[in-house]
């Protein structure tokens, strides 16, 4: 079925990346949106928009009825997720074809099988892929609990089966941490994903974070290459790159052929991820999870490879074969990516919405700018704080690195506090310039370097 318009179920940069993509296929776009993003830049950039409720994403954006029934009272054959909110969400994806309606993204089967971080595990292991060593499934007595600790050593991550973004997640160095955080996480992981399910990982020091894009139609799939997402506060990623420069040639083409594997073994359709950790000591990755939607770093790999990977979703979910074949896809030069966020990081990353009363938008050979924004619009203070993302392509990292500082410089986000500042420390730091971080990297750097570095400018000041 060809789709000639479709609902977008999401809001800020992602609801615009997707209308953008829409409009270049000629498709129709619906947006949905709540009392407080009436004004928003996704809204009047479509061809319809409706108000589907308060600005409390549960009675809006997390209410698959009220989607649902938009969608129907819009007659569009489609809709699109993006990320967050429903874009993982199984019974949402059903409730879209239920209503006869085509859900870009997986079916709901494989949506189910691979958000379950357990069962996720399981198809790797069928697909050969390696899993970092823990419990074999999910884990629902301390007491048990303690016996794998036991057997695969400290330190350990405590995670939580569904859901994703960093929540339920806790690090233990010793027995009295193990047991004083697993209850926590469980609390934790069923306050937010209405499952305290967890599971138990070995912790590997100095990891890598490393994701594969993968592409399906139900029959085949294909790698887009690697993205590079070490660069984490609180288990959230901040700066993205492709390629991942750390990467040994062999061990590249094993961690993409496994994504392949995996995207084969369950059937996948659309756009997804397979994330893994990369231990540089040992050479050797490990299997984290799949997300099954299209990520906030896609555009690095966009960047590479040429690929527009929101249009290939759509054509996808339409019924049309990949589009691509492996030889065809090749990497040309680098690209690293910056969230941009309304927080301020001098004072603790407080989140600060407010009104844009200034906006400079550099461009140039190579520049890119994901966004929301306009002057005069208010920033509401419901949702996540991304504002957009700055994303820098060159011929060599080294380039990539001199042109996003220009860039970053040449950003201009007046009536809030932005994390541009924290983005030109990045670009400046000698470790990220030789590429010598690892997951843990960040924070330590925030409270030593950064801090360092805000402090200088405030003597300048």
């Amino acid at each position: 079925m060809t789709i000639r318009s479709l609902l977008i179920a999401n809001r800020g940069e992602i609801a615009v990346r997707i209308i953008r993509a829409a409009q270049a296929l000629g498709i129709r776009t619906v947006q949905v949106h709540s009392m407080a993003d009436a004004d928003m830049l996704a809204v009047k950039m479509a061809d319809e928009a409706i108000d589907i409720g308060p600005p409390s994403a549960a009675k809006s954006y997390l209410n698959i009825e009220k989607v649902i029934a938009a969608a129907k009272a819009s007659g569009v054959d489609a809709v699109h997720p993006g990320y967050g909110f429903l874009s993982e969400n199984a019974a949402f994806a059903q409730a879209v074809e239920d209503a006869g309606l085509i859900f870009i993204g997986p079916k709901p089967e494989a949506i189910s099988l691979l958000g379950d971080k357990v069962e996720a595990r399981k198809v790797a292991k069928r697909a050969g892929v390696p899993t970092v060593p823990g419990s074999d499934g999910r884990v629902d007595s301390i007491e048990l609990a303690r016996d794998i600790v036991e057997a695969i050593g400290f330190p350990v991550m405590i995670k939580a089966a569904a859901g994703g973004g960093g929540r339920g997640i806790r690090i233990a160095e010793t027995m009295a941490d193990f047991e004083r955080h697993f209850p926590q996480a469980s609390a934790e992981a069923l306050a937010a994903f209405g499952d305290g399910g967890l599971y138990i990982e070995k912790v590997i020091t100095r990891a890598r974070h490393v994701e594969v894009q993968v592409l399906g139609d139900g029959e085949d799939a294909v790698h887009c290459f690697e993205r590079e997402c070490s660069l984490q506060r609180r288990r959230q990623k901040v700066w993205e790159e492709a390629p991942s420069l750390r990467l040994p040639a062999d061990v590249r083409e094993k961690l993409c052929a496994s994504a392949v594997a995996l995207a084969r073994e369950v059937g996948y359709r659309g756009a997804g991820t397979v994330e893994y950790l990369y231990d540089e000591t040992s050479g050797e990755f490990y299997f984290i999870e799949v997300n099954t939607r299209i990520q906030v770093e896609h555009p690095v790999t966009e960047m590479i490879t040429g690929i527009d990977l929101v249009q290939e979703m759509i054509r996808i979910a339409g019924g049309e074969r990949l589009s691509v074949r492996q030889a065809d896809i090749r990497v040309a030069g680098h690209a690293i990516e910056c969230r941009i966020n309304a927080e301020d990081p001098a004072r603790g990353f407080m989140p600060g919405p407010g009104t844009v009363t200034r906006l400079v938008v550099p461009d140039g050979e190579g520049i890119r700018f994901d966004t929301m924004l306009y002057e005069g619009y208010t920033v509401p203070p419901f949702y996540d704080s991304l504002l957009g993302k700055l994303i820098v392509w060159a011929e060599d990292r080294d380039a990539c690195l001199k042109r996003l500082e220009g860039a970053l410089q040449g950003l201009v986000i007046e009536g809030l506090p932005t994390t541009i500042p924290l983005h030109l420390a990045l670009v400046r730091d000698p470790s990220v310039a030789s590429t010598d971080f690892h997951t843990r990297f960040l924070e330590p750097w925030l409270e030593t370097e950064f801090a360092s570095s805000l402090a200088r400018s405030q003597e300048v000041a």
